[in-house]
């Protein structure tokens, strides 16, 4: 399946057993990794919602309902779907119903037609679409249930955005894993052969012919930054620097660059715009922000193929390992994840090694660590640009040998040790601040 080298053996055999889970990693690249068409939490409504309607009997939808975690909720309440100039669960739902192909995954809602989009309104209009929060400890819960005069199906997806725990059809329960872990994601312990080390020796052992999806996510996310930085979509977070640094108030440098590239594809993507994106643990801001930055700094630098290859490949691992710490959703900002991949990337780039690529994600986590996710949105731009303008800084730093001290906050002696902190903040103190986030969104008075 994969072209393993003999002389990558060779070496992994003197570094000790670290490396040897060759085949795991590129695995993990590919599960994690994932091509996604619009943001991913409305996506996967409409992908729960397309799946219940192929097996449901009838032609004429009476009733769907929805019941999903306060995360899911607050990331799909405010996001352009693509294609409609839209947002809602109640759209991502209709949308499913109505032209979903759930064979498509995280791209379920591709090639959507206007016919499409107007006919799911019609159904929100005659209140065929019913919302409401699910009574789960899961931060990523999504059940829906959909009804003809004749037939039902429900689905319930959990953990991840495509898998499916549970599918009924008319009483038939065609799968069940329900209760076979009631365990949040976070504490389990499947890439348990992840560690800092284990993802640096891996960088420096893959051979190029092994990272196709690198290449995938290096074009899909350059190109929806290309459609961001030359249209109005959303703040024009990523335009509106492009512009600064033409006029002179932005200096044409290293952060500016990599914060335009970035906030641009982030600008594209959560306005509405039609292109997919590579993502990165379930999110595609964070497979945009984990690899545009690093590709900025890279052309910036003029480093080669090989070079740019293997930092994002860095940035894309560093990324996934914190994100398997904090939980795939969370009351922290996954950008801040995503962000500290691009750091090691960029620190990587600059000629930096294990000790830099460490002391980077400390100075990052010491800086952004406590930015907090209200929600998917066109403002999620404006946070990929401070991670990445951060990202930039940090490096510069660690490769200054700067480092943020132990004695300061979350920050502890090893970035290990720092990343199990954010995890627990994750784990113990996001549950109330997400509850407070979605009472305040779904409550503000909008003039």
């Amino acid at each position: 399946m994969y072209a393993i080298r003999l002389a990558y053996w060779s070496a992994s055999k003197e570094r000790g057993d670290r490396t040897v889970h060759y085949v795991e990693f590129l695995r993990l690249l590919e599960k994690e990794l994932v091509v996604a068409l619009g943001c991913t939490e409305p996506v996967a409504i409409a992908y729960a919602a397309a799946l219940a309607r192929k097996h449901v009997k009838g032609d004429v939808v009476s009733s769907v309902s929805v019941l999903a975690s306060a995360n899911v909720i607050k990331n799909a309440m405010a996001v352009t779907i693509p294609g409609t100039k839209g947002s809602g669960v109640n759209l991502a739902a209709a949308l499913g119903v109505v032209a979903g192909d759930a064979s498509k995954g995280l791209e379920v809602l591709n090639g959507l037609m206007p016919r499409d989009v107007e006919m799911a309104k019609e159904m929100i209009k005659a209140e065929k679409i019913r919302v409401d929060v699910a009574d789960t400890l899961k931060k990523l819960y999504i059940e829906v249930v959909v009804a003809t005069s004749q037939s039902s199906a429900k689905v319930v997806i959990a953990d991840e955005h495509t898998q499916v725990v549970y599918l009924e059809a008319d009483g038939d329960i065609i799968l069940d894993r329900l209760n076979e872990d009631a365990r949040d994601e976070r504490e389990k312990k499947t890439d348990s052969f992840l560690s800092l080390d284990a993802i640096w020796d891996f960088v420096q052992a893959v051979d190029l012919r092994d990272l196709g999806i690198i290449e995938k996510a290096i074009e899909l996310n350059t190109n929806i930054a290309m459609e961001g930085l030359a249209n109005e979509y959303g703040l024009q977070v990523g335009k509106t620097i492009q512009e600064s640094v033409r006029k002179g108030i932005f200096a044409d440098d290293l952060i500016t660059q990599a914060m335009a590239l970035t906030a641009g594809a982030s600008d594209a993507r959560m306005s509405g715009s039609t292109l997919p994106v590579m993502s990165n643990s379930g999110s595609g801001n964070q497979g945009i922000s984990a690899t545009l930055p690093v590709v900025a700094v890279g052309q910036n630098l003029h480093v080669s193929h090989e070079q740019l290859l293997r930092a994002v490949t860095l940035s894309n691992l560093i990324a996934i390992y914190i994100k398997t710490r904090i939980g795939r959703l969370s009351a922290l900002c996954g950008a801040t994840a995503s962000g500290t991949g691009a750091s090691c990337g960029i620190a990587y780039l600059l000629g930096g090694g294990k000790g830099e690529i460490k002391t980077a994600i400390q100075n990052m986590q010491g800086n952004v660590s406590g930015m907090f996710c209200d929600g998917a949105k066109a403002g999620c731009a404006l946070k990929l640009s401070t991670c990445t303008s951060t990202a930039v800084q940090s490096a510069i730093m660690a490769m200054a040998g700067i480092a943020i001290q132990s004695t300061d906050g979350i920050i502890e002696s090893t970035a290990e040790q720092t990343i199990e902190n954010l995890g627990r903040l994750a784990a113990q103190g996001s549950r109330e601040m997400d509850r407070i986030i979605l009472d305040i969104m779904v409550n503000k008075k909008v003039c």
